[in-house]
């Protein structure tokens, strides 16, 4: 017999001996060093515990150790929950594209997909609304998993929760309107459950209106009851035996700790005493809790009610961390050209790049992954770059040379806020800047002298710009009735002008090349729009550009002209001839020097004859002044200029933005998301050789990248915080809480968490975060028929309800209802092309991939195939839009049903763009009603609701009339 072993290798066999030894040994013999930290939604059974570190789930025995890795996709996997008898785990992923509840072994093995739900615009792990379809846990018997989730809601703060087989099938919805965190009694008859949801909300300590409490419901009585009413914040119950425990920050330090409730005795007492972080997202075992905070996981043994840290170390790749190459074309954030077109510099993703017009390589003057360097301005003399770089902590002003041949040099060390673009002075011997604290200073290249120019009372000053012979500043800054004005100020005299007064707002100052003119930009021209709903107006349109002459003695452009005779001279007298090597007239060597006659100087403005519009960018070039143009309702932005010598204005095309460099002979465009260099155009703009950005692309140090996030959003809040003392909070003491947790994270998705975490220190809402470099996980798009649908004991689908829909209306589509289709209630889908229903547990596994196509629907009155027809169809991505279209139809009859018609309702979702088209679609036609109600549940915020009040707050002055007619309120529409 023929021995099929392998050959022992005995130095390999010691080495993995030792590896189990190590393991089994638990984390005593591990150095501290590397225990892992950001472990986030854990779950246990027994021994075992599961939780997601940086997107994938990892098992670890309880008592800790090298943890096991179950995942590997580059979606997030999360909210992992053992089945009552462990052997499996369902936890949330994003497999096959979409964010769904999945199972598999509780050991690891291939996910099976159990839930097929629409794609939703806001389903992020980092997202304040938290993601979508997360799982809870599951039915005492093991037999459903509950999740959470936004399928058939309309509003984001809501969710509804539902029960999914373990084998997979159709979502049963709990009857309760929405549910949060929830968990079930023992004996599966009630259900403990939170009604709001914002635990992914970066607000600690709140005590508003969406604050929770534990509810229970009970099965059988159709009851609900608050176990806690409390003013804290009662989250995430766990039912064990008699017990529920959950977690409050009802103490004095108000952070979140665990609470048990007693159903026997109605008593509540705390369990644990956490005072540095908050509890978060705990889960319940057989025998004990487990929890993290401070980044770590600790377990709960329910019977001693004792805690222990759980050591964990990862022994993994981090492939989602580690350093790579690269591309960073689509990060540009600023950009400038040299003075003579050679090259252009772009700051993209933190890196400083000049790209050549088009011969030789891009190079990268920094390279610097963890530092920040943004706001590029290449000096006019071509010798230096300047930038904005946190390189010190703080950001401040550097230069570099522009090839990279020398080190680069800190200008400013004042460190005291967020500063905004660096402009060169024309002489490249000065840079000027402005800052968050409404501060506008220069400073001298030499000297590193810094001079203050302007101190703002109100707001940042937004634009400035050098006089061509760098001894003026022009700025914009705002008065006190909230106007603009234009200001001059004299290097030489340290003198401030004002150019224009607070009638008209007035910005973007630009010198003319040749010093005698100053252009701006005012609104100052009123041509309403009037509302077709009602005699009202807006002003949308209302700026050019205007001039002023610098001194009496610079003659208008615009001056009035006569056509005169020539008279013949007579002949001029012979020049002297000039003696040997002395020219005849000897040519003027004088500079450019700027005249500011402060008097009359506001008498001396005028426009420029073009049309009405919204103006910026002003560049002024000899005769020419380029400017970009943009009015509202244009979807391009159009690069012109005006001609003083010829008086006429010219189109050169859309273009995005631009640049002129300082010989006035190039120019920078943007288009779209190209860039060109190009002579400077007298005619339209035509890119025929794009600049090559494939060489932006950077050796990526996501880790120090990482770093260099946190603390500029710390000191972002440190820099805009509304409130100086931040609220009484120690911001650094914060920072060095919350530093360790933000170096110790392997994902982006748990950077922006560890960011949340620390400005909701500051007990504030709108203090958002989001976005970042996630790893990309393509959406596949499940097709949605604007229907419920109801699985029949024949394993056919019953049309148990079509949602209305406006079908003129794109965004209302409801497909089953479309011309041709006309699905009705109570019908059976029996097939999708072609293929039964009857063959999967769930008729969307046939949608998928079907959103915006066309689809055949095998239909029939009774579930049979005999007899069916076949419609043509396409399905929707989401049905959201029509489940809020029926809940505000069947709000608005039920209003005018109980009030007699005399009574309106309106429903305004948000304070923004929707919002206020709801509130006109719905004011205007009921304006006949006694009585309005305005219902403002589930309303997301905004700013639009000044005009809401302002409109609801309109009182009649008189009454007209018509003959025949009846009287009429003036204003009207009331």
């Amino acid at each position: 017999m023929i021995s099929r072993r392998l050959p022992i290798n005995h130095s390999f066999g010691f080495l993995v001996l030792s590896l189990i030894l190590l393991f089994l040994a638990g984390p005593a013999l591990l150095p501290a060093a590397d225990e892992a930290r950001v472990l986030r939604f854990p779950a246990i059974y027994k021994d075992l515990v599961v939780f997601s570190y940086a997107g994938d789930l990892y098992s670890v025995p309880a008592s800790g150790g090298v943890a096991r890795k179950l995942t590997s996709h580059p979606g997030y996997e999360a909210f992992a929950r053992f089945s009552p008898d462990g052997r499996y785990l369902a936890f949330t992923g994003e497999y096959d594209g979409n964010r769904e509840v999945f199972l598999m072994p509780a050991e690891g093995g291939v996910p099976v997909r159990l839930t097929y739900t629409p794609v939703l615009i806001r389903d992020d792990i980092s997202d304040r609304m938290g993601p979508n379809n997360i799982v809870m846990g599951w039915t005492p018997d093991g037999q459903k998993i509950i999740f959470r989730s936004r399928m058939a809601e309309w509003n984001d703060f809501n969710g509804q929760l539902y029960l999914v087989p373990r084998e997979g099938g159709m979502p049963q919805e709990l009857p309760l309107p929405r549910g949060g965190f929830c968990s079930f009694s023992p004996d599966g008859e009630k259900l403990a459950f939170n009604r709001i949801f914002r635990e992914f909300r970066t607000w600690k300590r709140y005590r508003g209106g969406m604050v929770d409490d534990i509810w229970v419901y009970d099965f059988k009585t159709k009851k609900t009851e608050n176990i806690t009413a409390n003013e804290a914040s009662d989250i995430i119950p766990m039912w064990s035996g008699n017990k529920i425990y959950f977690l409050s920050d009802r103490d004095q330090n108000k952070r979140f700790n665990l609470y048990v409730f007693n159903t026997e005795t109605r008593e509540t007492r705390k369990v644990t005493d956490f005072k540095d972080y908050d509890i978060k997202f705990p889960s319940l075992g057989p025998d004990s809790i487990v929890f993290e905070n401070g980044g770590y996981l600790y377990r709960l043994d329910l019977a001693t009610e004792k805690v222990n840290r759980i050591p964990v170390y990862i022994a993994d790749d981090q492939v989602v961390a580690r350093t790579e190459l690269v591309k960073v074309a689509d990060n540009i954030g600023s950009w400038d050209i040299a003075p003579d077109g050679a090259r252009a510099v772009f700051g993209a993703r933190g890196e400083i790049f000049t790209v050549p017009a088009k011969n030789g390589n891009t190079r990268n003057l920094t390279g610097t992954s963890g530092v920040h360097e943004r706001d590029v301005a290449w000096s006019p003399d071509g010798r230096w770059i300047a930038y904005i770089s946190d390189k010190t902590g703080r950001e401040e002003i550097y230069i570099v040379p522009q090839d990279g041949s020398g080190p680069a040099v800190q200008l400013t060390a004042d460190s005291d806020c967020y500063k905004y673009a660096p402009l060169w002075s024309p002489d490249s011997k000065k840079l000027l800047w402005s800052d968050r604290l409404f501060r506008l200073r220069f400073i001298d290249i030499d000297s590193k002298k810094v001079t203050e120019v302007a101190r703002s009372k109100y707001w940042e000053i937004n634009d400035y710009t050098w006089s061509p012979d760098s001894s003026w500043i022009a700025f914009s800054d705002q008065a006190e009735n909230g106007m603009q004005k234009i200001f001059l100020y004299s290097l030489t005299s340290q003198e401030t002008i004002e150019v224009t007064d607070s009638w008209y707002s007035s910005y973007s100052p630009c010198f003319s090349s040749d010093g005698q003119y100053l252009f701006f930009v005012s609104d100052r021209d009123f041509n309403p729009v009037y509302s077709r709903t009602e005699w009202n107006h807006a002003y949308l349109n209302m700026s050019r550009i205007y001039l002023a002459t610098l001194n009496r003695q610079v003659k208008s452009p615009f001056e009035p002209k006569s056509d005169e005779v020539k008279v013949v001279a007579p002949e001029p007298a012979k020049l002297t001839k000039a003696k040997e090597g002395k020219p005849a007239t000897k040519p003027s060597s004088e500079k450019l020097t700027l005249q500011v006659e402060r008097e009359g100087l506001k008498d001396r403005i005028t426009a420029l004859p073009i049309e009405v519009s919204n103006y910026y960018g002003l560049t002024s070039v000899g005769d020419k002044l380029y400017y970009l143009k943009r009015s509202f309702g244009d979807r391009q932005t159009s690069l012109k200029y005006y001609d003083l010598g010829k008086l006429e204005e010219k189109d050169l095309g859309q273009v995005n933005n631009y640049v002129i460099s300082a010989d006035h002979k190039k120019m920078l465009v943007q288009q779209g998301r190209d860039y060109a260099i190009v002579d400077l155009p007298a005619g339209p703009v035509k890119i025929e050789e794009k600049l090559n950005l494939s060489g932006l692309e950077m050796w990526l140090d996501r880790k120090a990248e990482w770093a260099q996030i946190f603390n500029e959003c710390w000191r972002q809040m440190k820099d805009f915080f509304y409130a100086p003392n931040m609220h009484g909070v120690d911001w650094e003491k914060v920072r060095a809480q919350y530093e360790p947790l933000a170096r110790a994270v392997n994902h982006r998705a748990d950077l922006t968490y560890v960011i949340g975490e620390m400005i909701g220190e500051l007990n504030c809402g709108h203090t958002y975060v989001g976005g970042g470099d996630l790893p990309k996980v393509e959406r596949v798009k499940v097709g949605r028929l604007g229907a419920r649908l109801e699985r029949d004991s024949s394993g056919y689908y019953l049309v148990k309800k079509i949602l209305a829909g406006q079908n003129w209306d794109r965004s209302l589509r409801s497909p089953l209802t479309e011309v041709g289709v006309n699905v009705k209630e109570g019908e059976y889908l029996i097939a999708v092309n072609g293929q039964s229903v009857r063959e999967v547990k769930d008729i969307y596994e046939l949608l998928v991939n079907t959103a915006g196509k066309q689809v055949t629907l095998k239909v029939n009155s009774r579930p049979d195939e005999k007899g069916a027809r076949e419609v043509v169809m396409v399905p929707i991505e989401t049905e959201n839009s029509l489940y809020y279209y029926n809940w505000v139809k069947k709000n608005t009859e039920y209003v005018a049903k109980a009030t007699g018609g005399k009574v309106a309702y309106i429903h305004v979702p948000d304070m923004g763009v929707t919002g206020l088209n709801e509130f006109v679609k719905h004011f205007y036609p009921q304006t006949d009603k006694k009585a309005l109600i305005i219902d403002v549940r589930g309303n997301g915020g905004g700013n639009v609701s000044p005009m809401l009040v302002e409109r609801l707050a309109r009182q009649a002055v008189m009454m007209d009339i018509a003959r025949g007619s009846v009287p009429r309120p003036d204003p009207e529409a009331l």
